[in-house]
Order: structure tokens, then sequence, then C-alpha cells
């Protein structure tokens, strides 16, 4: 357990696609599973058991380490009611936790703004990809967007200080006509005025770090790795996120799920070490999800979208673990032959926010839900 008087921070990885529950938490005890999975199975003797009936895919062994030294907690059968299977519709679920209307606030950018309610530090919360995500929109919320740190800093190249601000009152030029003329161009201005002091701020990043840590070639591997660059030169940022997939297995699932983990439990692995060995990891949390599962049967190649999910939570501060139930897979207990929720991913948000971050959840989340106590709460100050 970690005590530390560090700020709280999370990483969010999101696996984009639908990553295939059945076959990443298995229970390979059970007949249902093997009957319903005849050409994507896989042998009780491949799996990493994590007890007597359930087991992580065979690609996943970095994780079941941390599994194993007690750091993870694995929730299950996360999701929500009536869920649509669409890979749009349902991200957007969780990233706004509106699931009967389409919503217009993240819940990262709900929370970067409890954090920051003046949006004086615009890398409160720093995207580590090409787009961004919804969970990290919201009317006023500035996000630092970085597809690679050590590329990253439009102005790396302009030492002197009266340049860089006469470069900035030139984009502040740009936008000025139109601004005030609608919230969306004074957005955009904002915006893009906070977009070239995050990159002044994090072009400092690269020039701090070292690490004996020897990530993998995957994108995944450099994302966590620009993560764990921008954490360890301690620039107030309170939520990094990411992105890895497409998990969306049709087709070919054998090869492609099982690259999809190895790259996923690598990075993540080298992550942690790379915490460990620079000293910053005693105050993060990192949440995995994806936005549904998979169908409980196979399609003789592929799974085609499905409803219940699984998430994990990693950090030093968590209470490692198993929480909720592995759904019912009876067929009679299948919905469209799927696998049904019985964890509301907002429950899980709300023990993130609240027991770790010490926010009231509530308005962030849109509502009141059980939380599974997975962190801590006397390991953080």
């Amino acid at each position: 357990m970690a005590t530390t008087n560090k700020p709280p921070v999370v990483v969010v990885l999101q696996l984009t696609g639908g990553n295939d529950y059945f076959n990443t938490i298995i229970p390979f005890t059970d007949g249902n599973y093997h009957d319903s999975r005849r050409s994507l199975g896989i042998p009780e003797e491949r799996v990493l058991k994590l007890d007597d009936k359930l087991g992580m895919h065979p690609a996943m062994g970095p994780m079941k380490e941390i599994y194993d030294s007690g750091d993870m907690a694995i929730i299950h059968g996360i999701g929500y009611e009536n869920s649509p299977r669409s890979h749009f519709r349902s991200m957007d679920i969780w990233h706004t936790c509106e699931p009967k209307t389409v919503g217009t606030e993240g819940w990262v950018a709900r929370a970067t703004r409890e954090f920051d309610p003046d949006g004086e530090n615009p890398i409160t919360t720093v995207n580590v990809g090409q787009a961004l995500p919804r969970a990290l929109v919201a009317p006023g919320v500035s996000v630092a967007s970085v597809a690679d740190v050590s590329n990253y800093g439009l102005l790396t190249s302009i030492e002197q200080k009266e340049q860089r601000d006469r470069v900035l009152q030139r984009f502040a030029n740009m936008y000025a006509p139109a601004i005030g003329s609608g919230p969306v161009m004074d957005y955009l201005g904002q915006t893009g005025l906070d977009a070239l002091k995050g990159a002044d701020i994090l072009k400092v990043a690269p020039e701090r770090y070292k690490s004996s840590i020897e990530y993998g070639s995957s994108p995944i591997a450099h994302k966590l790795r620009d993560i764990s660059m921008v954490h360890a030169a301690d620039l107030g940022t309170r939520f990094f996120y990411c992105d890895y997939g497409s998990f969306d297995t049709h087709a070919a699932q054998a090869t492609l799920h099982s690259q999809l983990w190895s790259d996923t439990a690598e990075a993540v692995a080298d992550f942690w070490d790379d915490l460990r060995e620079q000293g910053t990891d005693d105050n993060v949390v990192m949440f995995l999800f994806s936005e549904f599962g998979r169908r409980v049967r196979d399609n003789g190649s592929g799974t085609d979208h499905g409803a219940a999910g699984v998430a994990f939570a990693i950090g030093p501060s968590v209470k490692g673990g198993m929480y909720s139930e592995y759904p019912d897979t009876r067929p009679e207990a299948l919905e469209q032959g799927d696998l049904v929720p019985n964890m509301d991913y907002r429950g899980v948000y709300s023990t993130i926010l609240e027991d770790w971050m010490k926010l009231d959840p509530v308005p962030i989340v849109n509502g009141t839900f059980e939380q599974p106590k997975f962190i801590e709460t006397n390991g953080h100050s």
C-alpha cells in the first residue's frame, strides 16, 4: 500500500473497439464457455489461472504478474443496461455518462474543471494520441492533446521568450476578429492559445526524463512511455488519457486478440516498472476499459459486438482482487446472446473520483451508483 502526499493522478487506457471479455478473463471450468467458443476457445492448460475457475488470456502474462503482486483489481461484468452494441454510441455513453441522451460534456473534462476551475494549467489533463476523446471535451476546459511528446512543442526551436510571446500573440490576433462572436470561436481561440502554452510547458519533459526501461515498439508502449515522461516531469497533470486498438475482432480473432493483449500487457508492465524506477508510482492509479464485450458464441473466426465487459484498475493504492461477479454464462441467462452487465461503469468511475481523486462524483457521473471499493482509502492523504 502506498502512502504519499503527492496529488493523486489517474491514467486511463481505453481499449478501443470492444475487447472480448469472454477470452480475456476466461471461465476455464465452464462448459458454456467451451460449448460457445468452438473455434476460439482457449484450452485450460494455456489459461493463466487466477483461481480455480477464472484465468487470463495466455498473452497477458505481464499483467498476471501485476495481479499476483496484489496491485490489480479486476472488475467483472462492467457496462450499463440496454447496450446499443454500436461503437460510437457506446463510447459516447462511457465518455459522457449519459446513457439516455447524447451528452455534451466528458466525465474527465468535468473532473478537470473541478481541479482547475479557472483553466490556469493547460496540462491539468493530457491526452496522448491523435484524436481528442469526448471524455476530455467540455466548454471552457483546456486539455493538451499530444501525438508524440518527444516531438511536441511547436515552439521548441524558439529560444527567446519575446519571440515565443510574439508567436502566441500572433495566434491570438488570428482569432481576434471572431472572438466574442460566439462560444465556439471563443473556445477555439482559448484552446489554440492553451495548446501553444501546453506545448511550451511539455517540452521540458523529454529533457528531464531518464530511464533504463526498454519499452516495446508497439504504439501503446510509445504512448505509455510518453505518459511516464510527462508524469516524471511533475508539471501538475492530474489525468492522462490514451487508447489502443482496435479490439474489434470480427475475424482472425485468435491471432489479433493475442497480439493486442501481448502489446498491452507488456506496455503496462513496462510502464509500472518505469514509474517505480523513477519513484513516481505511488500516486498513480491506472484504469483500463473497453466500450463493450463481445458475443458469447464465436462466429467461426471472430466475435460480434456484445454487452458486458471487464475493466482493470492498477496501482500501489489498489486493493487487488476481483470485484462484482462474472456474469451468468447459461444460454437462458444471456440477452441477445450476450453476457449481461451487473456493474454500472459510472459506479467504477465514482470509486476513482471519490476514493482516489477526492472529488464528489455525483455531478461528474450524473448520479449515485454502487461503488466497488478497490482503492485503499487510507493509503493517500
